[in-house]
């Protein structure tokens, strides 16, 4: 095992793609650190003169001497050789480390629960965050999206508690040094990583054991991945401790008594020989309270009482991009998800049907890379025909080439609801047209799908 860098050895901290959620979040807590912060991005975004004005330097466009005087810098994965400051970089022999080993160096020194899955790690690590937040922990966090009520997704706080979401897509996860580590869910994805799905599973393996003596060690015990990685640590390390939670009877943390009110989910938790304590969120859906329910077992565990830990998480309003509310206009409500996944597909579109009450669901899709699609197709159409009405765009390539035969009509085809294929400048009109008062329109997709929600409600109101 590598030494873990700290901080302070990193110097001045040049950064790639700094405009991106995940290095920007980084090049902020940097910034807080003191340590001297530049970058570069190819696009001018609002969030570099965000970034200017906590003081570091920032550049649209990459050039060689946008390097300046750095002793580090720090990339993506999307970075590759042939961007001319990596290339510059790589001729004067600076430095160069993945941005999971700069916010490990940044999280060095803190008690750091790190927060992975395949599916819910975004809004599980939010949840823990606020949680710690609204007991009074003033703990840090990097997430991978703005969380509600806070309007940032990284901070540097005062307690001694770091919080990160652990991305497993391309295994930089594995540059962590966690003391806590909640597993929400193991699945097949990122295979254009990976390769096959036994990857995928032994990567979360090696994540988990990088936990250290008397580290936690938190899963769901309604995921079969999850629970089969729990059972293979409690074999190999005793060392470690082991919780689990969920629906399931069997569950440490046990979710029971479910009642649904609109966007607003109770239900009690049981643990224990008796113990109890009632949990209400105001964001729907199942899954919210599984997510929850991993967050309080990681509160109770390090000290929090368990009503205040479950009065704290009732705090929690959502993370960007993850049910988020776009507007409403003659009476139809609109939402954006981030879910880009066959389960997390399902998972929307449940949470969708009961806020919809009697009211119908509307989707807007955008597969999100063509491995992606050429993988689960199948899967999102299922997921997909939960809907009353389905529209698929055109894949969404993000770091990927085109694939010979892979096209959004793989999913179109295998659809069982109304809907079918349309063009990105057509879906917001076309929706808007099928929607009725009560009823929901939902943009789902990892993409630019997003910039969809605005335009369906200006559609609403013609």
């Amino acid at each position: 095992m590598q030494q873990q860098l700290h901080v302070n050895d990193l110097g001045r901290t040049h950064l790639l793609g700094i405009g991106g959620v995940g290095v920007s979040a980084v090049a902020r807590l940097l910034v807080a650190r003191g340590v001297k912060v530049s970058g570069s991005d190819a696009k001018d975004l609002p969030v570099l003169r965000e970034l200017n004005s906590l003081g570091a330097t920032t550049h649209v466009g990459y050039a060689a001497e946008n390097l300046g005087d750095a002793d580090t810098v720090v990339i993506s994965s999307i970075i590759k050789p042939g961007n001319p400051e990596y290339d510059e970089a790589v001729r004067r022999g600076l430095r160069i480390v993945h941005r999971s080993e700069a916010l490990s160096a940044v999280m060095n020194g803190y008690f750091t629960v790190t927060v992975a899955g395949t599916h819910g790690k975004t809004t599980t690590s939010s949840m823990i965050a606020v949680m710690f937040r609204e007991a009074g922990l003033s703990p840090s966090f990097a997430i991978g999206a703005n969380v509600a009520g806070i309007g940032k997704n990284a901070e540097l706080g005062e307690g001694r508690v770091f919080v990160a979401e652990a991305d497993e897509s391309d295994a930089s996860f594995l540059n962590y040094r966690p003391d806590v580590v909640v597993i929400t869910n193991i699945e097949a994805d990122h295979l254009d990583h990976y390769g096959t799905k036994e990857a995928v599973y032994e990567a979360f393996h090696l994540f988990a054991s990088l936990l250290p003596e008397d580290g936690l060690l938190v899963c769901c015990a309604d995921d079969p991945g999850s629970m089969a990685l729990a059972r293979r640590i409690r074999k190999e390390r005793e060392d470690i401790r082991v919780q689990t939670y969920g629906f399931d009877d069997a569950a440490d943390r046990r979710i029971t008594d479910v009642r649904t009110e609109g966007s607003t989910v109770t239900a009690t938790l049981e643990w224990g020989s008796g113990e109890s304590v009632e949990l209400r969120l105001p964001v729907p859906g199942n899954h919210n309270l599984l997510n929850a329910t991993a967050a309080f077992a990681v509160g109770v565990d390090a000290g929090l009482e368990a009503d205040v830990a479950a009065r704290s998480l009732g705090q929690f309003h959502g993370s960007a991009r993850r049910f988020e509310s776009k507007g409403d206009a003659r009476g139809v409500r609109v939402f954006d998800d981030y879910a880009h996944h066959p389960t997390e597909v399902l998972a929307a579109l449940k949470a969708a049907r009961t806020v919809a009450g009697e009211g119908k669901v509307h989707v807007v899709f955008q597969p999100h890379l063509f491995s992606r699609t050429r993988e689960f197709s199948q899967e999102f159409a299922e997921a997909l025909s939960l809907a009353d009405t389905a529209y698929v765009l055109d894949i969404y390539p993000a770091r990927e080439e085109p694939i010979p035969g892979v096209t959004s009509e793989l999913i179109v085809n295998a659809l069982e609801t109304s809907g079918g294929a349309v063009a990105f400048d057509d879906a917001a009109k076309q929706v808007a047209s099928v929607a009725q008062e009560g009823d929901i329109i939902m943009t789902v997709g990892a993409g630019d799908v997003t910039e969809l929600g605005a335009k369906i409600v200006e559609a609403l109101n013609v």
